[in-house]
């Protein structure tokens, strides 16, 4: 099963996707980490998501570029967290990003389950330096791209999940 969960920042779709792994079946667990801590802001929020899964069982992957060079074993369930720092270290860093969606799809295909976090980077209206609207343009074609491969897609407002595709599989989740 493929679930994506979107939300804006500090949403709650962290945690949220954490139960959600929580109630898969399928071993080991692995969590791919994106996310490269720069800065105190970056580094306290690797620390507290380290903190979220500890109890989890996961086994981490540091995976900042590269997702389909990522140690993935066949049958694993999988917690990728998330898909906007992904993209941002492949487009600023020398990476590939145009790879990243073929990545999803191989992942997906090898995974038990496998979970996507992303972002909704899009709400405010407001226009960018030709980067940033390059980044907002992929990350939009990337999120498109995984909720059209996902059995379920679930966005998170204020911490509560709402589901936006896939009813019968969002049934499974209606207590996470």
């Amino acid at each position: 099963m493929t679930i994506l969960v979107t939300g804006g920042s500090c949403s709650g779709k962290s945690s949220f996707a954490e139960r959600l792994m929580a109630r898969l079946d399928g071993a080991p667990r692995i969590y791919l980490a994106t996310l490269r801590a720069q800065d105190a802001e970056s580094r306290a929020r690797v620390a507290r998501h380290r903190a979220q899964r500890a109890q989890g069982g996961y086994r981490t992957v540091e995976c900042p570029m590269d997702l389909q060079g990522a140690p993935v074993e066949a049958g694993a369930s999988v917690l990728l967290e998330d898909l906007p720092n992904l993209l941002a270290n492949e487009m600023f860093d020398g990476g590939d990003w145009t790879r990243i969606g073929g990545a999803l799809a191989g992942l997906a295909g090898r995974c038990a389950n496998l979970v996507i976090v992303t972002g909704d980077v899009f709400a405010d209206g407001a226009r960018y330096e030709e980067s940033t609207e390059a980044y907002r343009a992929a990350l939009a074609r990337l999120g498109a791209q995984a909720a059209a491969m996902a059995d379920a897609v679930y966005e998170v407002v204020a911490g509560i999940p709402v589901c936006v595709k896939g009813e019968e599989a969002c049934v499974l989740f209606t207590r996470c």
